[in-house]
Order: C-alpha cells, then sequence, then structure tokens
C-alpha cells in the first residue's frame, strides 16, 4: 500500500509553517517598497512644484508670416505647384 514513513506529517508541517514565513517576508519587503515609492514620489513632486513656482513664465514668441522657404503664407497651393511646373518639377 502506501509507503510512509514516520516524519511526512512533521516535514508538511514545517514545510507549511516555512511558507508562510517565506509569505511573510515577501509582503513585508513588498510593503517597505511601496512605502519607499510613496515617500520619494512625493519629495519629487514637491520638487517639481518649488521648481515650477522659482521659474518664471516664458513668453510665447509669435510666428513670422514667412515660411521655411522664405515664401509668404498667404501663397496658394496651386501658386506654388504652377511655379514648381515652371522650373521644370514633374509631381
Amino acid at each position: 500500500m502506501a509507503d510512509k514513513k514516520p516524519n511526512d506529517g512533521l516535514r508538511k508541517l514545517q514545510q507549511a509553517e516555512d511558507a508562510k514565513k517565506a509569505m511573510a517576508e515577501y509582503h513585508a519587503q513588498a510593503a517597505a517598497v511601496d512605502a519607499n515609492t510613496e515617500r520619494l514620489r512625493a519629495l519629487r513632486l514637491a520638487k517639481e512644484a518649488a521648481e515650477a513656482a522659482a521659474t518664471p513664465a516664458k513668453a510665447v514668441k509669435k510666428k513670422s508670416a514667412k515660411k521655411a522657404g522664405g515664401k509668404k503664407s498667404s501663397e496658394t497651393l496651386s501658386q506654388w505647384l504652377k511655379e514648381r511646373e515652371s522650373s521644370g518639377h514633374k509631381n
């Protein structure tokens, strides 16, 4: 039938206790990491808020009416295509 050793029950009980201890250590370490993460997050947010308060707002510059090619923004696509064709470009 089943060959049971005399200490099987004791061994299983010991393994169960070891497992409980290991899980308790695992959860304690996870809680410590979470607490440290929250502390660091609070420090980072406080630092960012202080930096934002200390830095004056930048003035927004208006873009000029000229495009990168030096042409006025009022030029239409059809005019641009005509100029392109006349200079020898296709498509």
